[in-house]
């Protein structure tokens, strides 16, 4: 995924952020309470060899701690936006970390911290929850949708033991099928899977097995993730010693052609870059971030976008609530996004979309020659091709808007 076009202002946050702006500066409009919430889970029980999110080992989480600085959290945002409670979420996304050590219990106060700002319309409101197959069971499913989840994202990454023993999962190929089942079980219609491809080449598997298998549980979603070798992880470590090899772009554009190609002739829509989904199963939260939808995102690390006004929290779990403890709030930093950053925004974001842009774009007859993009009901869509080289296009894009 491109890196973000650079913002025109930055600033280290404060407690009066978004509105306090450095002297000189315009002053930019308070925006009204988002109808999208990500919350972050900080924590695991293992924290696997390529993982460099803002995660917290732990056996035994300290969930009341976690919910305490969740609730500040909220109402600092609600007092720094003088917004008032009550507006109808269109989604929320709890994310981690491993979400279903929260349990039961956990989630269904979570309901509750949420519920005292926010209003969550089960008919209306999108949530999705992730989970772990070595820590989700039928229970945990039936005690979650009761609590408001209504779509579940399991972190399966394989359907290959040697596989999954490599990434240092917590779970097998057995269990994997058995979450899915039982998270249907549990009422879910809404289930997706995410898969990790494009691995060392120390590293075997039989790709087009394990997308049958996936297709077989008849889950509504699946994201696909290649992957990405982080500084400061174990796994950039063993890189450098040389236990294994840096993963091969050759073998990563195979396995995201066979991926595309597998999913959709099983009647999968590819519906953005690493996205796939049945009719009607489209991740309703990932496009409030590629429409540039106002979103709150809370918990540690958690980024937010408050047009024009993109921020961070705090990275790490325990310098987040000593942060929130001592008054100062949860950011880290935020930019404000300028109007040619967000022309620039607006065409990647297009661009990793089925969307595509629109003829009003820049000319593109090179791209479409090389079989990169392809034009459909009068936009330019990105094809199979072109989004392996997305990179490369939003680049070129960047380059040209600054001349």
């Amino acid at each position: 995924m491109p890196g973000e076009p650079v913002a025109a202002d930055r600033a280290a946050a404060g407690p009066g952020f978004p509105w306090a702006v450095p002297a000189g500066a315009a002053r930019p409009r308070a925006p009204g309470p988002p109808r999208s919430l990500y919350v972050h889970f900080p924590f695991c029980v293992h924290r696997c060899h390529y993982c460099d999110f803002s995660v917290k080992r732990a056996a035994a989480p300290p969930i009341g701690r976690w919910l305490s600085a969740i609730e500040r959290e909220l109402a600092w945002w609600f007092e720094r936006g003088g917004w008032e409670a009550g507006t109808v979420l269109d989604t929320i996304f709890v994310g981690g970390g491993t979400p279903s050590l929260l349990g039961a219990a956990g989630m269904e106060e979570l309901a509750e911290r949420i519920a005292a700002w926010f209003r969550v319309d089960p008919r209306h409101t999108e949530w999705t929850a992730e989970a772990n197959p070595a820590s989700f069971d039928a229970d945990l499913g039936v005690r979650w949708r009761a609590a408001g989840v209504n779509r579940l994202s399991l972190g399966v990454q394989a359907f290959d033991d040697a596989v999954l023993a490599w990434l240092g999962r917590l779970h097998d190929r057995r269990r994997a099928m058995e979450a899915v089942r039982e998270a249907k079980a549990a009422g879910f219609d809404g289930v997706s899977l995410d898969l990790l491809f494009g691995l060392p080449p120390e590293v075997t598997r039989d790709l087009a097995a394990e997308v049958e298998t996936a297709v077989s549980l008849g889950v509504s979603h699946l994201s696909l993730y290649g992957l990405t070798v982080e500084p400061r992880t174990p796994l950039a470590e063993w890189i450098r010693l040389g236990r294994v090899r840096a993963p091969d772009e050759n073998r990563y554009a195979a396995e995201y052609r066979l991926l595309s190609r597998g999913l959709r002739a099983a009647g999968y829509d590819h519906y953005e870059v690493s996205n796939f989904a049945r009719p009607g199963a489209h991740c309703r939260h990932n496009w409030a971030y590629w429409n540039r939808t106002s979103y709150l995102a809370i918990g540690p690390s958690a980024h937010g976008f408050l047009p024009p006004v993109r921020s961070w929290n705090v990275f790490r779990w325990d310098r987040y609530e000593r942060a929130l403890d001592a008054g100062r709030g949860p950011l880290d930093g935020w930019e404000r996004v300028g109007a040619a950053e967000e022309d620039l925004e607006r065409i990647w974001l297009d661009l990793r979309t089925q969307r595509g842009i629109g003829p009003g774009g820049p000319r593109l007859e090179r791209w479409t020659e090389a079989g990169w993009l392809e034009e459909r009901n009068g936009r330019w869509v990105a094809t199979i091709e072109g989004w392996l080289r997305l990179d490369a296009i939003v680049a070129e894009l960047a380059g040209a808007e600054g001349r």
